[in-house]
Order: structure tokens, then sequence, then C-alpha cells
């Protein structure tokens, strides 16, 4: 979130955020406006949607049209789903999923009376291929998926200009692996590898919203997940099995409540624990375009391929 804010501000654009923790939505403020725009952030908790409503009137209010939504807040429980409580899967769910409809509904009131504007979705692997002890986000995060893919339906009924967008993000070195998220595994979290760097998601999530494209899968891990689940969703079982053990680390701890009903605590910041494992290359996602481009090529290829074996049999 904090990456991205910082994208468009470098890019000229003004910037309203949403988080729950005061100090922090101060500080980031300040280092927004020294980029030369204007900043706002409104204390909000995405899961109350009177909020966000209101929220997104007073960006509108004081900064200016809304032509680009972010929906970028997630919670998580590192555990095995039947240690997961109901109150805990319902706050994640709300964070995850309810987060992303409340500030999708919030955007597209404004933006579809203008008939324009982007809402960027930013999803995950784990909402294409689920791992263990992240029942609760990735049930979210497939939740967002659908949302957004029926939505997407009735703004192209309706004939709307308004464009959406889903970046899916890898394993990220974020403050999440710093005690946000909440973990009852007696075992420090860990992101496997290969690890990105948050600004690289920033880049990905920016060009999603000034060249909006249908997805955008950061990391090779996100696309080879996808490919994988389509065409051979069984060996994507198996191999997830792996992902008990691959992110946890040996280091024993006591339970961390993380930031699922309170905000987390320390400055705001971009990197989490992993730096040293960072994938930094400002390049490193693919578009649908590049998807439709690659399989018409292979169309193209079977088509040309056959022409030729009908050739030498006609000969």
């Amino acid at each position: 979130g904090l990456a991205t804010a910082e994208k468009f501000a470098r890019d000229g654009w003004n910037v309203g955020i949403l988080a729950r923790g005061e100090d922090r939505l101060r500080e980031v403020e300040e280092r927004l406006r020294a980029l030369g725009v204007k900043a706002l952030g409104i204390p909000t908790d995405v899961a109350d949607a009177d909020a966000v409503e209101a929220a997104a009137e007073r960006f509108e209010r004081e900064l200016g049209p809304i032509e680009v939504w972010v929906n970028n807040a997630m919670a998580t429980v590192v555990a095995p789903a039947d240690r997961i409580s109901p109150d805990e899967f319902r706050r994640v769910t709300d964070v995850t999923y309810h987060g992303q409809v409340f500030g999708t509904q919030a955007a597209l009131k404004r933006m579809r009376g203008r008939n324009r504007g982007t809402v960027v979705q930013v999803n995950s692997v784990l909402g294409i291929r689920a791992f263990p002890l992240q029942s609760a986000y990735d049930g979210a995060k497939a939740a967002a998926l659908g949302f957004t893919n029926a939505l997407r339906g009735e703004l192209g009924h309706l004939g709307s200009r308004v464009q959406l967008v889903t970046v899916f993000l890898p394993a990220v070195n974020t403050p999440q692996f710093d005690g946000w998220a909440r973990n009852k595994m007696g075992k420090r979290q860990i992101a496997p590898d290969p690890v990105y760097d948050a600004r690289l998601c920033a880049n990905a999530i920016h060009f999603g919203a000034t060249h909006p494209r249908r997805d955008i899968w950061v990391g090779r891990t996100t696309w080879l997940a996808s490919v994988l689940q389509r065409v051979w969703p069984n060996a994507g079982d198996a191999q997830s099995q792996s992902g008990w053990d691959g992110q946890l680390s040996d280091e024993t701890i006591p339970r961390i409540d993380g930031n699922l009903f309170e905000p987390g605590p320390g400055a705001a910041r971009i990197d989490g624990p992993f730096t040293d494992r960072v994938l930094g290359s400002r390049h490193t996602f693919l578009t649908s375009r590049h998807r439709d481009v690659a399989v018409l090529g292979l169309i193209g290829a079977g088509v040309l391929g056959l022409a030729a074996a009908l050739g030498r049999r006609h000969r």
C-alpha cells in the first residue's frame, strides 16, 4: 500500500489513503506531500461500508474526482482451518473481501456517472491456488475474484467504460511478516522463495491503473499457479501441501495476535524482514495481453503446422 501510494505521488497524482492507524496516516501524508502532491489520509476500517463511502465523498471534495481506486487491504490468520474461530474467519472476510466490495461500490458510485475511471483489485497467488494455513485469506481472495469477474460482466452489459483490473501478487516482502498476520503456529511465518519487492508490485498496480488490462500477474509464481490450476489442479493440490512447512521457520515463538482487530504497531514502512532475498526487477510482471498474444501465437503455430501437414499429404 505505501509503495503504491508513493508510486502514484511520484507520477504527480493526488493521493487519498485509508487505514486504521492515525499516526501512520499522518506520517504517510507528510511523505506524499513532500513529493509535491496533495495527500489525505482518513482513518477508516474498510470493513465499514458507511465509513468507506464517507471517505470517498471527502476525497472527491478535497482532492478532486476519483480517477483510480485501488483496493489493497488484507488481513490473515496463519493456522489450520479448524483452529480459526468464527470471529476470525468473519474478520478476515470482512477486511479482505468485503473491503474490496465496499471500496468498489464507493468508487463506482462516482465513476459510473462520469463513465470513466479504473478500479484496481489487488489479489494474490493464493486467490488462484490456495495454500494450507491460510484458508480464511484464501477464501476471501477467491471471493474477491468472483465478485470482480461478475461485476466485469455487468459493466460490459451496461456499456460502461469504467475499467476493472486484477493484479495477482506473489510472496512480497512487507511488514505482514513482521507480526501483522495473526499467527497461532508457534513458529515464525516466512515468505517462501521467490520473494518480491513491494515496489515491483506498486509498479504493476500503477501500470494497471494507467494502462488497464484485465489481469496482471506479478512474478513467475502467480503465472505458473494460474496455468497449473487450470490445466492440472490435482498437481497443484499435491504441490501446495509443501506450503505448510514452507511458510514456517524453525524459530519457536509465542502466539502473535497481529493487526486483525487492532492496527499493527510501528512506523509506516514498505519493507519486511526479507530484504536480502528480494527479487526486484521492475518488469517482472505479465498482463492478460501478453497471455492473449501467446495463446494466439500457439493457435497460429498449430494452424501453420496443420497446413504444412496437409500440404505434405497432398504432395
